[in-house]
């Protein structure tokens, strides 16, 4: 699926799931409005939620997974221009001229042929509209020695990619940040609702791992790493 494809299927999404694209759309085929910020309560107010959020994090908090920081490319001019006013609930994540990240730890690979991966995003993320503008985004896995690299960009209201080297991805030009142990270079194929989430797949188009180096991990809120 090309760059253009990529962005229809996006475009189709979040029409169907009523937001305010076509205008966009014709102004910018490439550029993709991101939903609403929604009322995200997926229970009726006559039932009860089958488990408590302080519950659900508790038990879920036993998977340890690795860590990733999700980057995409600056969003052009479409983008200065919606997000000028820092976004839409005040909460600028860093400069809307430059590029978008986000530390993500809900990340895992998908397809073999294709070869997909995917994201999960919360749908109040004020970076997650930048990166459906972009189209596209690479997955930067963390290393063992990064967790002070992944708290910066877990962080709202600051420049994140402050004093961080990177270096332009080979397809998408997403940023891929210096010394991770792997990354992939992905665009955006399809969109799925998850509840207070959006589920992203992203359609891998480079990919590269320095071959050594133990994993970032996240376990009941603490970083970690492998031992013998």
């Amino acid at each position: 699926m090309g760059h253009a494809g990529m962005a229809a299927t996006v475009v189709r999404y979040l029409r169907s799931a009523g937001s305010p694209t076509a205008a966009s759309a014709q102004r910018d085929p490439e550029s993709v409005d991101a939903l609403p910020r929604p009322d995200l309560r997926a229970v009726g107010d006559d039932e009860r939620a089958p488990v408590g959020p302080a519950e659900f994090r508790t038990v879920l908090g036993n998977f340890a997974s690795g860590v990733t920081v999700i980057t995409a490319p600056p969003g052009g001019e479409a983008d200065r221009d919606r997000d000028g006013d820092g976004g839409r609930d005040g909460d600028a994540d860093q400069e809307t001229d430059g590029p978008a990240g986000f530390a993500c730890q809900s990340f895992a690979s998908l397809s073999l042929d294709p070869p997909l991966v995917t994201f999960m995003v919360a749908r109040t993320s004020t970076t997650w509209p930048r990166i459906a503008r972009a189209g596209v985004f690479c997955v930067n896995i963390l290393g063992a020695e990064q967790s002070e690299l992944c708290r910066a960009f877990a962080v709202s209201g600051a420049d994140k990619f402050a004093g961080v080297a990177h270096t332009p991805a080979p397809v998408t030009g997403s940023p891929r940040l210096a010394a991770v142990p792997a990354w992939i270079d992905c665009r955006i194929h399809a969109v799925h609702t998850g509840g207070d989430h959006l589920i992203v797949v992203g359609r891998v188009v480079a990919m590269g791992a320095a071959g050594e180096g133990d994993p970032l991990l996240f376990h009941k809120g603490r970083f970690g790493r492998l031992a013998e």
